[in-house]
């Protein structure tokens, strides 16, 4: 009897795919496969937690676990890889980002072409070669001709702050 039943299991546990017999372990190994080519082939980490999944799968199928254990090996292995180490693997991917060129203005010196008018909504500094729309950090206007250090970037405007007030900040 206990024969019986385990052929029945291995009958389970085969396939045919194509014409051709498969047993579980050769799936998984495939699976396996498939997962780690086409995270070669991507530029972020897309498949990688799917292929531990497969592996957590394919050490089952050779210890003959029923088909619905190696799917729940697969799926919780896979949830628990992508959960301990996306956040990880984020933080070092993204704190390799370059800034724009808008963002290296940030901390330059320009030069105030037209008169900055907070309320009247009009100003201009030149920077770097070109001219930006700016804006002053306060409300109090800045006239055409003063040195000023550009501090952010709101939309397509500069924000800025004389030269002078940020010197006298820093001493």
């Amino acid at each position: 009897m206990a024969n019986s039943c385990r052929a029945s299991q291995q009958e389970v546990l085969s396939m045919v795919i194509a014409g051709i017999p498969c047993t579980m372990p050769a799936i998984w190994i495939g699976l396996i496969v498939i997962f780690l080519i086409v995270e070669g082939l991507t530029a972020g980490l897309v498949t990688i937690w799917f292929a531990v999944g497969a592996l957590a799968a394919l050490i089952a199928a050779m210890f003959h676990a029923p088909l619905w254990l190696q799917l729940v090996w697969f799926f919780a292995v896979s949830i628990a890889a992508f959960a301990v180490t996306r956040p990880l693997v984020k933080k070092y991917i993204n704190s390799r980002t370059q800034p724009t060129n808008a963002d290296m203005l940030i901390g330059q010196e320009c030069l105030v072409t037209e008169d900055i008018d907070n309320l009247a909504g009009r100003g201009a500094v030149s920077v770097g070669g070109k001219v930006w729309t700016a804006r002053a950090q306060t409300d109090a206007p800045i006239p055409a001709g003063t040195a000023a250090i550009v501090l952010r970037i709101e939309g397509v405007k500069l924000i800025v702050t004389p030269a002078c007030v940020t010197a006298g900040a820093k001493e």
